[in-house]
């Protein structure tokens, strides 16, 4: 068995982490807390099918990921875990004009043509929608897809990690240094221990460019903020919600207490981990229109997290060039609870040597590396 050393625990790097432990390969995971992590963060929607990025590699990834979410849940079930932060409720399309709704509709029962799980595709009237969330301004009418999930990714990481420690994982808090000779990595340092292994794995998001240094290459990304807040409406239940996406570029994700909304996305700020009255003021602004209760709700929490893109938009995966001794993937983006453990296990795969569902020419690293 081998010894691999994840540096980055995300949602990519934690499912990484989980497939090699269990498949008995000693597993060092080194993570940094109260960075901006994109997973912690994070509170998402599974329901790709309606996307229309054209892009066919990112909709293989997208459109995988959500079918494998409940084949995972049922491996760390199975593991003795029990919350992991996924549920499958349907997901709520609003949008004030049928002509658009139908257009989606056609979409996406052609396309569940290969992708069953999508469930049922049904389009509702604006009475049917208040029927389901009465919350929901009343002008907007609906597509149901009732294959749609959500997902905590705070939860559902740690959900990875914890099964990963009893299948024999280390996990570290620190800031990991690479350690390299001639083009060759051998492990990473720790403050004053090092660590070797067979390889290295890097997951690390925005922060790539910074781990990747000691091999003098620049890793091309851009890393967008994104702010989240966390609302409670005094007298409301909204667990058993379907989720909902309006017509913007926000998504509204009920749990049991609270509804999450957001999330910004802030291009150029750097790792500026400050919540602003900007970002809280375009978040509620866009809530508002669609759930005008939520002007008396209550804010409970507010979150800023990082994602990392590439220079096209498309994550990459694999080794990197005249380089051995580490794989990387990253680029994830705004997609990132979605197709992280669909990718998170084709990586676990490579570095196992075992055939991949993907082709890595697709995702090919070289194309963020001058």
């Amino acid at each position: 068995m081998k010894r691999y050393i994840i540096v980055g625990a995300g949602i990519l790097g934690a499912t990484t982490a989980y497939q090699l432990a269990k498949r008995g390969h000693e597993v060092v995971i080194v993570d940094r807390h109260g960075i901006g992590q994109a997973t912690e963060a994070a509170a998402g929607i599974i329901c790709p099918w309606l996307s229309q990025r054209r892009n066919k590699a990112w909709y293989h990834l997208a459109k995988n990921g959500a079918r494998i979410y409940p084949e995972l849940v049922a491996e760390l079930q199975q593991d003795g875990i029990r919350e992991t932060g996924y549920a499958k409720v349907g997901a709520l399309i609003l949008h004030k004009e049928e002509k658009k709704l139908l257009a989606m509709q056609e979409r996406a029962i052609k396309r569940r043509e290969d992708a069953p799980e999508i469930g049922d595709v049904t389009l509702l009237s604006p009475a049917e929608v208040k029927e389901i969330i009465p919350l929901v301004n009343e002008d907007y009418a609906a597509i149901h897809v009732s294959g749609a999930a959500k997902v905590d990714g705070k939860a559902f990481r740690q959900a990875l990690l914890d099964a990963a420690q009893k299948h024999g994982a280390t996990l570290i808090e620190g800031k990991a240094t690479l350690y390299q000779k001639d083009r060759h990595v051998y492990g990473v340092y720790l403050e004053n221990e090092y660590y070797d292994a067979d390889q290295v794995i890097a997951t690390c998001g925005a922060w790539m460019n910074d781990f990747l240094a000691p091999l003098d290459i620049n890793f091309q990304f851009s890393g967008q903020k994104g702010q989240i807040l966390h609302l409670a409406v005094p007298g409301v239940e909204s667990m058993d919600w379907p989720v909902i996406m309006p017509p913007t570029n926000q998504s509204i994700v009920p749990f049991q207490h609270h509804i999450v909304v957001g999330a910004t996305h802030e291009n150029d700020q750097g790792f500026d981990q400050r919540v602003t009255s900007g970002g809280v003021h375009d978040i509620l602004s866009k809530a508002l229109e669609v759930l005008p209760a939520l002007h008396n709700s209550t804010l409970l929490e507010a979150r800023v997290g990082f994602r990392p893109f590439t220079p096209d938009f498309l994550p990459v995966i694999g080794p990197i060039p005249n380089t051995e001794g580490i794989l990387i993937a990253n680029g994830l983006g705004s997609s990132g609870l979605t197709t992280g453990p669909y990718l998170g296990i084709q990586l676990a795969k490579l570095a196992m040597g075992e055939a991949l569902d993907i082709s890595l020419s697709d995702y090919d690293v070289a194309v963020a590396i001058d």
